[in-house]
């Protein structure tokens, strides 16, 4: 390791935020090393904060990389039943100088942990509350008795400052502030084992967090659950950005369908019936209210409030990133037959009017990354959400479109499949605008978009090279050439099934138009796509993973580090034992494994940031843990007790973030 000569380096050496303070050469600690990133960069949007970069004439940091964390094996069952890595960061420096630290994961909390309140009481983490704000309370089990609903599905987190922070803890002033937006996308099961996912409101909470700074510790000091009443409630809030503007975007994903309501399907009007009778103690919970963008504003006091946008599409949100103009918003689509959606704000800081797009591919994908599909897009109308949010309070599926189960043998009708349903569809006279933003998958449909990807999960984009990337969780079903819900007229014609899926790179470019040759009012428009990387499916090896292991599998999760040059990658795999996070760097395409979540748990809650107060972070939360499947015969019965100990049974899931460990005080 070379040495660093120059102390006043310090200030540069920060990334991560770290805890505690480790020596290393020239009196530099681990926790400031892990924090190189910090200062300014004119290429990429700050998070917050304002680090110091230090003169021309003292080197600077050039690069960080990552060692490998291995796979766990059952030779050491306890690593795979915990959140684990062995990884290190080396950063290197102009003068060629290097340092490295060890990376330990450092959780806030466990979910039904009891947390402050700020004002002397305690709350249930990720405890669930009704459309009242009052707590929702499971009383199945007869065993354990009458206890808050708590979330094991911890999701999408966002890492913040704001200005004029002014939070009080039990009636003392907080010194740094800073903080964190959680949310909780289900509860898995009952007390009493009864499954009751998507069947409770989705909470989120503000998480006022004391930031040590001389070593960047974050520490939990209130939590304060955002009441939903205006938002009609949340429904199986996924994966979440940071918009530019320093506000949560949240997501609703898996809309409940109005069509597949209206005939009756057993399951999904169980589920709804559920969701509505815990939300408001009745059945009037509205479908149309929910497939939404939420946005979750946090105050200089700790508190948060929430608006939700009607007018980005009604469709399977996963995690949306809005670009640098402050303005484009590029959407996943977590379904199967989803699309690529973009969504054009009127104004800039401000998601509540605008135009929403569905992409039309070209041919050209193919499944290697090297081939691309040119992209043209089609606008599918403009709304405000207070325009949209009236329609939806009146709106029936009957009102906006017919939609039948069996063919109606009726040439007014388009064959179409949602989310691997086949159907037959026809609008209503004047109902384009409730179509397009309130039946946006159908519409699509009708309107020639490419409804052929599935689920298109998380979003993200590099800014320097104008580059978004979406992950897709699998490739298959409707992508796949001569599947029964493939349409060729989509030209997402891939010759086999990835079932371990893979990332797309999408090129930005401005001076677009649309189909009907409007001028597309971004720099941002998404122009082609071709896969950045690609998982392999395998035979079953030895421990039971159906995907290679040294590869990604079903990747989520995506968020981008302009600072790193580097893309994360968090899975939700059913081919990978124990799912990953991974570090691919963008220049030398070096693909590390960083961390694995315990078995069976999906890795989520991913926030890459670049900077707050000089420090960088990296969040990562998991779910489900222990959440057995097929691939997991070989080390249920070793691991199953390794998982109640740590995580309550399976009840429970972390919400955390990487950091420096003190390896001085093993």
């Amino acid at each position: 390791m070379s040495e660093i000569a120059k102390p006043s380096r310090r200030n540069l050496l920060k990334l991560l935020g770290g805890a505690p303070m480790l020596p290393l050469a020239g009196g530099v600690s681990a926790a400031t090393l892990l924090a190189a990133c910090g200062g300014d960069d004119d290429d990429s949007p700050s998070d917050g904060g304002g680090g110091n970069n230090p003169p021309p004439s003292q080197a600077e940091f050039q690069s960080a990389t990552f060692t490998a964390t291995p796979a766990p094996s059952l030779s050491k069952p306890a690593d795979m039943a915990t959140t684990y890595t062995t990884s290190s960061m080396e950063v290197t420096f102009t003068d060629g100088s290097k340092q490295t630290v060890q990376l330990a994961y450092h959780p806030f909390f466990k979910t039904g942990d009891l947390v402050p309140d700020g004002n002397g009481n305690m709350l249930v983490a990720g405890g669930y509350f009704d459309n009242n704000n009052e707590p929702i309370y499971d009383t199945s089990s007869s065993v354990s008795g009458s206890r808050q609903f708590f979330s094991d599905a911890p999701d999408g987190t966002s890492l913040l400052t704001v200005p004029d922070a002014n939070v009080t803890v039990d009636g003392k002033k907080v010194a740094n502030p800073v903080f964190a937006v959680v949310q909780f996308e289900y509860n898995t099961k009952n007390a009493a084992g009864t499954s009751t996912y998507g069947q409770l409101p989705s909470p989120i909470a503000v998480l006022t967090l004391d930031q040590n700074q001389e070593t960047g510790e974050l520490k939990l000091v209130k939590y304060h659950n955002v009441n939903m009443k205006t938002a009609h409630s949340l429904w199986i809030t996924c994966g979440a950005s940071l918009s530019p503007w320093g506000t949560h975007l949240s997501s609703e994903e898996y809309e409940p369908d109005a069509a597949l309501l209206k005939a009756g399907n057993a399951s999904v009007t169980a589920q709804f019936s559920a969701f509505s009778q815990y939300t408001f103690g009745n059945d009037s919970a509205n479908p149309y209210h929910y497939g939404h963008l939420p946005e979750i504003t946090v105050n200089p006091d700790g508190t948060g409030t929430v608006k939700k946008h009607y007018c980005l599409g009604r469709i399977s949100h996963e995690l949306i990133q809005v670009m640098p103009d402050n303005r484009t918003a590029l959407m996943g689509d977590d379904y199967t037959n989803g699309g690529l959606f973009m969504f054009v704000a009127d104004k800039e800081k401000d998601l509540s009017a605008g135009t929403l797009y569905v992409a039309k591919y070209g041919p050209g994908l193919k499944l290697d990354t090297t081939s691309s599909a040119p992209i043209g897009w089609i606008k599918l109308g403009h709304a405000t959400s207070a325009e949209i949010e009236a329609l939806a309070n009146a709106a029936t599926i009957d009102a906006i479109m017919d939609v039948v189960f069996s063919d109606p043998d009726d040439d007014s009708y388009t064959h179409m499949f949602c989310d691997g349903r086949e159907q037959w569809v026809k609008l209503k006279a004047g109902q384009d605008k409730a179509g397009a933003f309130l039946e946006t998958h159908r519409y699509a449909n009708l309107k020639g978009g490419s409804m052929a990807f599935t689920k298109m999960e998380g979003t993200t984009v590099n800014v320097k090279d104008k580059v978004a990337y979406s992950a897709l969780a699998n490739i298959q079903a409707s992508m796949v050439k001569n599947d029964p819900a493939w349409n060729a007229a989509h030209n997402i014609s891939l010759d086999k099934k990835l079932v371990a899926g893979g990332v797309l790179a999408h090129k930005l470019q401005g001076g677009q138009k649309d189909d009907t040759g409007a001028a597309i009012d971004s720099e941002w428009v998404p122009v082609s796509s071709q896969f950045l990387l690609l998982g392999e499916d395998i035979p079953a090896d030895t421990l039971g993973n159906t995907a290679n292991p040294n590869k990604i599998a079903s990747p989520d999760n995506l968020k981008f580090s302009e600072k790193l040059r580097t893309l994360f990658i968090g899975e939700d795999s059913g081919n990978h034992v124990n799912n990953f996070l991974w570090a691919y760097n963008i220049d030398t395409k070096t693909l590390t494994r960083i961390l694995s979540a315990p078995a069976a748990a999906e890795s989520t809650g991913l926030h890459a940031v670049d900077e707050i107060n000089g420090w960088t972070y990296i969040m990562s939360n998991f779910q489900h843990a222990g959440d057995w499947g097929g691939i997991h015969a070989n080390v249920r019965a070793t691991l199953d007790p390794y998982i109640n100990a740590n995580y309550n049974n399976k009840f429970s899931a972390n919400v955390g973030y990487l950091t420096a460990v003190d390896t001085t005080k093993a």
